[in-house]
């Protein structure tokens, strides 16, 4: 599928335009329908726009698909929801974001929208009509309610909430009727917005018949459409099949690709992608395609994160050339910071402009080199060398020189597949986290290669010199 060659940028569209923290009342017209009003507060008509300024930025990145944190009119954050149909007032209208889709589309860049089904928020309409009609209203049955207790609001009955956390109110995700809701509203997302995928917030929550059922609803919708579920660690197989989603967030490996940077162990990320996708047949996650990330919305941004600095550039080039498709979190590519334990504003700004840094070229590089190598997409995973402060890892790939089907199209526009007429192709990554030069022996499998971050000639005899806080992506001689 086409999100297998991409590069993802992650965008929070509320901190992207800087709106408050705090939506206004929701507003009913005369059919008790919620309509959408422009935030009064905000200085720009239609703040999402803000996007289509950035475009240039993100094809001058390299960015294949842009992965939107909730843009539906909620309470707060976005994730507590109060309208699957209408877009966040803070944000602008349905029609402000159809263009925001149409001119990404027309970049060459797919949308990914956050579905977030597991909960709604307390503002939600259809809970609002059980705090007022309780055991009369015809959605008591679309939530987990018990009229014999109370919640901490009040209300007069008690109700599920997502782990604890009554502000979202969890949806029963057995009953028909949310389900049709919930399926309407995407079919609408669809052929209004078009949109090419959906990121399944807490999927690890969603009831698996859902899943199942949402996965056979949206592959009627749009060819190749991506359900990416919001995975933490366990079995990501149990979630991440031909029946549920595609695929998911590997956070297994977040921690992994920081800490290993951190404590000088580069064993602790090799080893835990030894275990994801190594060669043996034990290796539980070979052949799936998982999101890699160094931070997102949720945890403290990586040049927070990172004890040295010169690690940046390291850590992105494990993040993109380890298998699976790098995410990219806006701001982070030049290096903003922000911390968890400060509140999650601080990881979620509003940023004027892009800025292109040393470190934003670096990985503008990597995703061209990502995005046309069969081997970094598709191919296998081997170490090679490793000490506490180096690795070297293989990445290779065996096909028969043609396309696995089509050129995909969004927008109007083709994919071509990065397979078409190549036959093989292995490379190596290397890493040196160490402030001294290293040089490592070890069985190259042949006498050169062309460092494709360089462009220079790199000759494997005598042993391969890295320098301090270096790496190298080889693409090695056939």
């Amino acid at each position: 599928m086409w999100f297998e060659e991409s590069v993802f940028y992650q965008i929070y569209p509320l901190g992207f335009v800087g709106a408050p923290f705090e939506n206004a009342p929701a507003q009913y017209n005369g059919q008790g329908v919620e309509v959408s009003v422009p935030d009064e507060k905000s200085t720009c008509p239609a703040p999402i726009r803000k996007v289509i300024d950035w475009i240039p930025h993100y094809q001058k990145l390299g960015i294949s698909a842009i992965y939107f944190s909730p843009v539906f009119e909620s309470d707060t954050h976005g994730y507590n929801t109060r309208d699957y149909g209408l877009i966040d007032r803070r944000l602008g209208t349905n029609e402000d974001f159809k263009e925001v889709v149409e001119a990404l589309h027309e970049a060459g860049i797919r949308v990914v929208l956050d579905g977030v089904f597991n909960h709604v928020g307390r503002g939600f309409w259809a809970f609002r009509d059980v705090q007022e009609k309780k055991w009369d209203s015809p959605y008591k049955d679309w939530f987990h309610i018990s009229f014999d207790g109370n919640s901490n609001y009040n209300d007069g009955f008690w109700y599920e909430g997502w782990e604890g956390c009554f502000d979202l109110v969890k949806l029963n995700l057995r009953n028909d009727a949310v389900v049709s809701h919930i399926f309407d509203k995407i079919r609408y997302w669809v052929d209004y917005f078009d949109i090419d995928g959906l990121r399944l917030d807490v999927a690890y929550c969603l009831d698996r018949e859902f899943l199942k059922k949402l996965r056979g609803f949206t592959s009627t919708l749009k060819p190749e459409f991506l359900l990416l579920g919001e995975l933490l660690h366990g079995d990501y197989k149990m979630w991440v099949n031909g029946e549920m989603c595609h695929s998911c967030t590997n956070y297994a490996c977040y921690k992994g690709l920081f800490s290993s940077f951190n404590c000088m162990n580069m064993f602790e990320i090799i080893n835990t992608l030894i275990q994801q996708f190594g060669p043996e047949n034990w290796s539980w996650f070979r052949g799936l395609h998982l999101m890699s990330f160094v931070d997102n919305h949720d945890v403290t941004r990586i040049a927070s994160n990172l004890n040295n600095h010169e690690h940046l550039p390291l850590i992105y080039t494990l993040a993109f050339c380890m298998p699976g498709f790098p995410c990219v979190y806006y701001g982070s590519e030049w290096g903003a910071k922000g911390r968890k334990e400060d509140g999650d504003p601080s990881l979620r700004p509003c940023f004027e402009k892009p800025q292109w840094t040393e470190l934003t070229e670096h990985i503008a590089n990597l995703s061209e080199i990502k995005k046309n190598s069969p081997a970094l997409n598709y191919g296998s995973f081997r170490s090679v060398h490793l000490t506490n402060h180096q690795c070297i890892f293989e990445r290779r790939w065996e096909g028969d020189g043609a396309s696995s089907g089509s050129p995909s199209v969004a927008g109007g526009l083709a994919y071509p597949d990065c397979r078409e007429g190549k036959t093989y192709e292995r490379i190596l990554v290397a890493i040196n986290a160490a402030d001294y030069e290293y040089t490592a022996h070890f069985d190259a499998g042949c006498g050169q290669a062309v460092d494709l971050l360089t462009g220079r000639i790199h000759d494997f005899g005598g042993g391969s010199v890295l320098p301090p806080y270096s790496c190298a992506i080889w693409k090695m001689e056939n």
